[in-house]
């Protein structure tokens, strides 16, 4: 809860019940040093389903103490033996570990992330008695198609930051005005800057509720959703749930397995019929289930046993490193020097983000919380778009995606592009939105 108070120096924020990790700073006026907190310029409320409905505004700023913190945690590392193979088949190379932590101990500024991120509009509002951060911004544009874009794990709003422009300001990228949108990104409940629950039951569908309240409360009352990874699983509950206002779809990662198929994987018994897409499918699906799972089945079985995670931003990032095969490769060619979708700074914003939130254990919870199939079609009628990137967990094969949405108004094969799609193709990603949604303006 956060009231304002007034005083000789002008306003100033009086937080009450907050964890004691933020801080809370002048609303006006420079500090040489900027302490994490809030600042809230001004308090709006609606009144659609009663409680506390403001929405105030937000910023970010991590302590000197706790970067200094983070640089000598990352030097006192204690370092694992070499691994014994030549390939990543045993995880993360040192090699790599070893760059990342030099790069982020010595040349890596945080600063730079959190100026990028204090531009943008952000909020916090509470529902169900959780503090939902999110970013919003409106585009100039008349007739803006509102969309509400979900990230996953092991992402956060980093991800996203970069379709900001193209999508509320297309004609500044080639596109057209009339493909412009209004943006909302939330950061999911226990990652970022969101608050984390405190009881259980926030699994995607309570997430997918959560939203459609969001975007209630900003006053859209037609508006689309996007989202992959987990945030393919919240947009797909949305779509189930059909909220008033929610007229489409679109997901990069969607969750479209036959389930012959994924019977066939889990019995090791590949069909005989498979077109080339969808051998490619398999071949992939078939290397994630064999060496790619750990990860996730420790979150979904015991993921408060992953106290190192929060003890460690070595082991930190060397756990969020190792979630696909494809963005582990890109990775490491990052660190090599190699010029990539994303760079140094673009993966070190994104786990600094986790170890600054202390979210490591909170965001895995989601694991454990949900109880759905995550590559099973879930019988969504809505319409829906997908597009369909080459190095993510698995490309949806266009005849797997027509049998698992009904309605699909667009599927697009990219050429490339992976699991962190918004983040590593913003410009293909951009125009991906534009012509999903195109048919539904």
């Amino acid at each position: 809860m956060i009231r304002l108070s007034s005083s000789a120096n002008g306003r100033i924020l009086t937080a009450i019940a907050l964890t004691s990790a933020i801080a809370f700073i002048p609303l006006s006026g420079a500090t040489a040093t900027k302490p994490s907190g809030l600042s809230v310029a001004t308090v709006a409320a609606t009144t659609d389903e009663g409680g506390d409905t403001a929405i105030r505004p937000f910023h970010f700023y991590a302590t000197d103490a706790q970067l200094a913190d983070l640089r000598r945690r990352i030097a006192a590392t204690r370092w694992p033996d070499q691994e014994t193979v030549g390939d990543y088949s045993q995880g993360v190379k040192l090699e790599t570990m070893r760059k990342v932590a030099d790069y982020w101990a010595t040349r890596y500024d945080w600063r730079k992330a959190e100026t990028r991120l204090d531009a943008l509009p952000q909020f916090v509002t509470t529902i169900d008695g959780v503090e939902i951060h999110f970013i919003h911004v409106r585009s100039k544009q008349k007739n803006a198609l509102p969309v509400i874009i979900t990230h996953g794990w092991p992402g956060s709003i980093i991800e996203q930051t970069k379709v900001i422009g193209p999508l509320t300001d297309p004609t500044a990228y080639g596109g057209k005005a009339s493909d412009a949108f209004d943006v909302v990104i939330p950061s999911l409940p226990g990652y970022g800057f969101s608050g984390k629950p405190t009881t259980t039951g926030w699994d995607p569908q309570h997430i997918a509720r959560a939203w459609a309240i969001l975007m209630k409360r900003l006053g859209y009352t037609r508006y689309v959703a996007q989202g992959g990874d987990w945030g393919n699983a919240v947009t797909e509950q949305m779509a189930l749930q059909r909220p008033t206002g929610l007229i489409g779809i679109h997901t990069n990662m969607p969750a479209a397995v036959p389930p012959e198929i994924e019977a066939a994987l889990h019995s090791g018994q590949k069909p005989a019929n498979l077109s080339p897409d969808e051998q490619r499918a398999w071949d992939q699906l078939d290397t994630f289930y064999k060496h790619g799972l750990g990860y996730a089945q420790e979150m979904a079985g015991r993921p408060q046993t992953l106290y190192g995670l929060e003890d460690s931003p070595i082991g930190l990032a060397a756990w969020m490193i190792d979630h696909d095969a494809a963005s582990q490769a890109l990775i490491d060619r990052v660190f090599n020097g190699q010029t990539e979708g994303l760079s140094r700074d673009d993966i070190l914003d994104n786990i600094t983000l986790y170890w600054l939130t202390d979210t490591a254990v909170s965001s895995a919870r989601l694991y454990w919380e949900s109880k759905l199939a995550f590559f099973a079609p879930k019988g969504v009628q809505l319409p829906t778009a997908i597009s369909a990137y080459p190095d993510e967990i698995y490309q949806t094969p266009r005849s797997w995606a027509e049998k698992a949405y009904p309605k699909l108004i667009y599927y697009n094969r990219l050429p490339k592009g992976g699991h962190f799609a918004a983040w590593e193709q913003p410009q293909s990603f951009a125009q991906e939105l534009r012509a999903s949604f195109r048919p539904l303006r």
